[in-house]
């Protein structure tokens, strides 16, 4: 052996390891019993008579066939296929669920028949079957065996075998169950699982809920049914506020360094508390491309770790060499490189591609959990960085310039803006916040492109954009724009919601034209938001329904939502993205006081995008409830379906109460009060839909108590639970009484709607002067139909007519 030790330290270093005092260096994937279950084969088999499986609010059959058991790992058997005559059965206990089976299988019986079904498991499946066999077994066919590894290696991407090994390791009973099904009726790429961890993230993410069925199938993926434990609701305990991850994060100590060409060097130590007992298996996410160099714990003791291809399962998992205790605290330290987590979109451009998992997180990507973060972030000398948390401080070191920044508060993630910006910055006049805006100075390649193009420097393959005059795409010179919007919005919210713990927030442009995005204290806004209204109509982008007036205010407002308050899971995302669109009525409201068509315009274009049928014939209103969030996007309804459903029906719904609370004597005063005691209550944690319902009944006024019972069931099973679209129509006459005031007879119908539908239903008048004022809110409930005759004292002109739902107050038909 060669060593060459240069320096005292070293010497002292090499001796060590001479000596074997020094850890060997762990290599990825090498863990024996890992490897093992990546490879298990076929160990025994048994016959199979009339044996039924019961597994939470699934039922299977198996008539008649054989189960071969995979080999034994560590003494345990994880898997069986099946091959025979078997039906699965599947009663959800939620009836949304029944409801959305029915909507995909358009029946009310969930049942399929199949033939073939592959077995993982960590829970007493062994047991059970071996203890009901009725003979001896036939032949073992492998193909549903490496059907299931090509599922989830190279279709769903999730390595099954790094999670079935956490519960192999573990000291406590396992309780996964993944059936995958060949079904005969509705779909031969059908997955069942019930993981206590939260449902594994086959097609996506139902976490924390524990069972879940899904398909793969290119042409029908999506989840067919997700929820927690069975027993659960029959006991009253089932909760989105459930936390069902092994882990929670207390701190990370983040390092990275970008060079040009955006490749990444990251150095994360990670502090976890378990929140299990006797796991020796840690999951992280992290992104694909990422490859982990090493990883060590406490002391800087190498351990194992588990990361696949980047084109395959290539989740990363930590082996621990000895399990935790639950409420056990560890750091774990985990170096890691690679491109494609940024890219470098030319012009000193830089496009961050894995805003949640460029370092180890959370492997639910929950923004229910909140941590601590300390970064430091290293750039090409000349640019400069915006982050979340506060800046520490900035220095060139070299060819880098680095920043450090610390959070003000736990946040939900961290993440980063960088390249040749332009910054602009200014005060709120109340609040006290720093509002920067970053634009960059150089366009990216693509705009490049367009503008050689123009100018005859490039071909233009038929394309008649060079034929167009394009005004200014230089992105600097609406930065100040963008500063006015982001100052307002805070301004604005701040007023509505109260104070955020985020005192600096930062606008920076990014390359991606049609989408913007929030992180505590960072705002990425689209670049063609900064492009000119002449260079968005020749690029088509000015048919928007108002999105380039409203994505400044809609980002900024989730600093308030998403952030300051989070969301516990998937049932409660629409809380983030309808309450920001509901924000954005109020920054146009305020904003445009002179132009009031542009806030009636918005909400026109909000419930226009709930009922406009999509090309699969679907509309957004009808595919679901709003509690099934991004769920609801599969190949029947469409992809594009919850988009036009959670943000423009979860801000009517946050709008419907606004007006419920509001009133001519004291306007906003009750909502403000609502929506600041909900800000202060949740502040830096996660809030669930059933925590707002609470907080509404806390500030409810007597028109709202509809049940009479201080609660708003009424109107979160028809507008949050549930599908409910009413209709309206009014008709009025005036006449004036013996004392020369109005007297108004109306009739007030409420149709298409079930027997128990109820609401306080607006009404108001348009004057002679043709100002339009609120009158008040008449109770109705089912299909009805109203006339009364009422004196409106001290109006002696007569009105021209009255009017229903004028501010869009409720969400419902034209």
């Amino acid at each position: 052996m060669k060593l060459r030790c240069s320096f005292v330290p070293a010497l002292i270093f090499c001796l060590l390891s001479l000596g074997g005092y020094a850890p060997a260096q762990q290599t990825g994937n090498s863990d024996v019993t890992y490897q093992a279950l990546r490879t298990v084969g076929f160990g025994e088999s048994v016959g199979v008579t009339d044996l039924t499986l019961k597994r939470d609010s699934a039922t299977f059959h198996l008539h008649s066939g054989t189960l071969c058991f995979l080999a034994p790992v560590q003494g345990k058997v994880t898997g069986a296929v099946f091959t025979g005559d078997g039906n699965l059965v599947l009663n959800p206990p939620l009836p949304i669920e029944m409801g959305m089976l029915k909507l995909l299988t358009k029946s009310d019986v969930f049942s399929e028949n199949f033939s073939e079904m592959m077995l993982r498991f960590t829970d007493a499946t062994y047991d059970e079957v071996k203890k009901a066999a009725s003979g001896g077994g036939g032949s073992c066919a492998a193909g549903p065996l490496e059907d299931s590894r090509n599922v989830t290696r190279k279709k769903v991407h999730y390595n099954l075998e790094a999670r079935i090994l956490q519960d192999v390791l573990g000291t406590e009973p396992g309780g996964l169950f993944v059936a995958f099904i060949h079904g005969k009726r509705y779909n031969d790429k059908m997955i069942f699982a019930i993981d206590p961890h939260g449902a594994p993230n086959f097609a996506r993410s139902v976490a924390p809920e524990e069972v879940e069925l899904i398909t793969w199938d290119e042409n029908k993926f999506g989840v067919w049914a997700a929820h927690h434990y069975s027993e659960e609701y029959k006991k009253g305990t089932a909760s989105s506020a459930e936390q069902n991850e092994t882990i929670r994060i207390e701190h990370q100590q983040l390092e990275a360094s970008f060079d040009k060409g955006a490749h990444l060097t990251g150095k994360a130590a990670t502090t976890i508390v378990s929140a299990v007992n006797g796991q020796r298996v840690i999951p992280f996410a992290l992104f694909s491309t990422l490859r982990v160099q090493s990883v060590s714990a406490d002391g800087g003791q190498s351990v194992s770790f588990i990361q696949e291809d980047k084109k395959a399962d290539p989740d990363f998992w930590v082996i621990l060499s000895k399990p935790l205790a639950a409420g056990e605290k560890l750091t774990i330290t985990t170096t890691y490189d690679g491109k494609e987590a940024v890219v470098n979109t030319g012009g000193v451009n830089y496009f961050p591609v894995a805003r949640e998992d460029w370092y180890p997180n959370l492997a639910s990507l929950s923004f229910g959990a909140y941590s601590n973060y300390d970064m430091t972030i290293r750039v090409p000398k000349g640019m400069q960085v915006a982050a979340t948390g506060n800046r520490v401080s900035d220095t060139t070191q070299g060819d880098q310039n680095v920043t450090v920044w610390k959070s003000e508060a736990p946040l939900a993630v961290a993440g980063f803006s960088f390249g040749k910006f332009k910054k602009e910055e200014t005060k709120t006049p109340k609040g006290d916040y720093l509002v920067q805006s970053y634009a960059n100075q150089e366009p990216p390649d693509w705009v490049k492109g367009i503008q050689q193009a123009v100018s005859g420097e490039l071909p233009t393959q038929g394309s008649h954009v060079s034929e167009a005059v394009l005004g200014t795409m230089d992105t600097t010179s609406l930065n100040k724009k963008a500063l006015a919007e982001g100052q307002l919005a805070m301004q604005i919210y701040n007023d509505y919601f109260g104070p955020v713990p985020y005192k600096t927030v930062a606008l920076t442009q990014q390359t991606a034209c049609g989408f913007g995005q929030a992180w505590p204290g960072l705002v990425y806004i689209p670049i063609c938001y900064y492009f000119d209204t002449t260079v968005r109509h020749q690029f088509g982008l000015d048919l928007d329904r108002g999105y380039w007036r409203v994505v400044t205010p809609h980002e900024v407002a989730h600093q308030w939502w998403g952030h300051a308050v989070g969301f516990n899971s998937y049932r409660d995302q629409w809380m983030s993205e309808g309450f920001s669109e509901a924000s954005a009525s109020i920054y146009i409201q305020a904003v445009y006081q002179k132009e009031p068509k542009k806030y009636f315009e918005f909400w026109n274009d909000e419930r226009d995008l709930l009922l406009e049928r999509n090309k699969e014939g679907y509309r957004a209103i009808d595919a679901g409830p709003l509690t099934l969030g991004y769920r609801l996007s599969n190949s029947r309804s469409g992809f594009d379906i919850t988009r036009r459903l959670i943000y423009p029906k979860g801000g009517y719904i946050l709008h419907m109460i606004r007006m419920m609370l509001w009133n001519n004597q004291q306007g906003d005063a009750n909502f403000k009060a609502l929506m600041q005691d909900f800000v202060r209550s949740y502040a830096n944690r996660a809030a669930t839909t059933e925590d707002f319902k609470a907080m509404v009944e806390k500030h409810m006024t007597r028109d709202m108590n509809l049940d009479g019972n201080g609660k708003m069931d009424w109107f979160f099973n028809e507008y949050v639970y549930g599908t409910a679209l009413p209709k309206y129509n009014v008709q009025s006459s005036f006449e004036t009484g013996p004392d020369g005031d109005v007297v108004m007879n109306f009739t007030l119908s409420q149709s298409g709607v079930d027997d128990k539908f109820a609401m306080a239903v607006p009404l108001y008048l348009q004057l002679a002067d043709g100002r339009t004022v609120f009158l008040g809110r008449m109770p109705m409930r089912g299909n009805k139909t109203l006339s009364q005759k009422v004196p409106i004292r001290g109006l002696k002109q007569i009105p021209k007519t009255a009017l229903v739902n004028y501010n869009f107050d409720v969400l419902a038909e034209k």
